[in-house]
């Protein structure tokens, strides 16, 4: 941003007094972000009758109305870009569930002790979801829509190089195929979209969603309840079979191994790459390795550049790689990234995901 453009107006709802002078001390200092504060949501909404936020930064438990019961408030009747925080969101899933499907965009956790701290510490990730949160377009009343962000550190940027070596695809022609999916920022209510529209019988599906790791399993079996396909949190060894979807693990990377003509999943450790854990590049590369014309790569909504360049290695490797269209994504970062490159052969809406999934065969 510049002088000539208007700054993004947050509001920060939160009944703590440390939190919201800690918030406010780490937005004075951006020139592109100015911040008011508000103790409870009733006090927020008095706020909001004078100028509407671009983003609102959210505890969850407050008196008077808790965080959520808000959040479905604002997003049934002007949908604004939501960020969760709260160290309720780390502990219930039931929490983390309801703001899901509430429609927060993204979801800052903070620990139950040492909060100022840790909060001072984590003041880049803070910036960036917050900035990120801003571009996020495409909000739908009562949506799902989200990416939980976890601390990340930002001292050093690693690639997929750190978890996986690059290698050429040696694939026999019997091969099995596998569908691969990357997302972020907005993925949650993506995913949701795409894998409901799949059919119980359909090609095996591998899925980053970046998220930490007590949020993709509530979120995995969350989404098996409403899918005709089983989904589930990846598990180190678990063969990929037709009719499933597996999710990695927060917090670890997931990686595709073949067999033979079969493939199974391995979960490992190692440092961020792209400041993410899992990683998409981490596991495109992954596939672009064992499965090379044999899959198809999905790069869906999502903030930063995560998955560009794994995305292109599967095209390399002779298999069909799809992006999200930049008009149905809520943020056209990640495909963006990716079609520059020239890793997307094509690009689709949201909507046509699932067919193009059902079609390849």
């Amino acid at each position: 941003m510049n002088g000539s453009r208007q700054k993004i107006h947050v509001l920060v709802v939160d009944d703590s007094a440390v939190i919201r002078q800690v918030m406010s001390e780490i937005m004075a200092n951006d020139k592109d972000l100015e911040i008011e504060s508000a103790a409870d949501p009733i006090f927020a909404m008095r706020r909001m009758e004078h100028r509407w936020p671009d983003v609102i930064v959210l505890d969850v438990e407050m008196p008077r109305m808790d965080g959520i019961t808000f959040l479905r408030k604002i997003m049934s009747e002007r949908p604004t870009p939501v960020v969760m925080c709260s160290t309720l969101t780390a502990s219930g899933t039931k929490t983390t569930l309801d703001a899901l499907s509430a429609g927060a965009i993204d979801i800052i956790t903070k620990p139950k002790a040492g909060a100022k701290a840790a909060l001072i510490e984590e003041n880049k990730v803070i910036l960036d979801t917050i900035k990120s949160a801003a571009k996020a377009k495409n909000l739908k009343k009562l949506s799902s829509t989200t990416k939980v962000s976890a601390p990340v550190n930002t001292r050093q940027k690693f690639t997929a190089d750190a978890v996986i070596r690059k290698g050429k695809s040696k694939v026999l022609a019997a091969t099995d195929k596998v569908v691969a999916i990357g997302t972020s920022t907005g993925g949650t209510q993506a995913l949701e979209t795409v894998l409901k529209e799949l059919p119980a019988n359909c090609l095996g599906v591998v899925v980053v969603q970046h998220m930490p790791a007590q949020f993709t399993k509530a979120f995995a079996e969350r989404l098996n309840t409403i899918c005709a396909v089983n989904v589930c949190e990846g598990i180190n060894g678990q063969k990929i079979i037709s009719g499933q979807v597996i999710i990695a693990p927060g917090g670890q990377h997931m990686t595709i191994q073949r067999r033979g003509k079969e493939y199974f999943v391995e979960i490992l450790d190692g440092p961020l790459v792209n400041r993410h854990k899992p990683s998409v590049d981490v596991l495109f590369r992954s596939v672009a390795k064992s499965a090379g014309k044999n899959a198809l790569g999905i790069i869906m909504t999502g903030m930063g550049d995560d998955g560009a360049r794994g995305l292109k290695e599967i095209r390399e490797a002779g298999a069909h790689t799809i992006g999200q269209d930049e008009a149905t994504c809520v943020v056209y970062g990640m495909p963006n990234e990716a079609f520059k490159v020239g890793a997307v052969e094509k690009q689709v809406p949201l909507t046509k995901i699932a067919s193009e999934i059902m079609s390849f065969r």
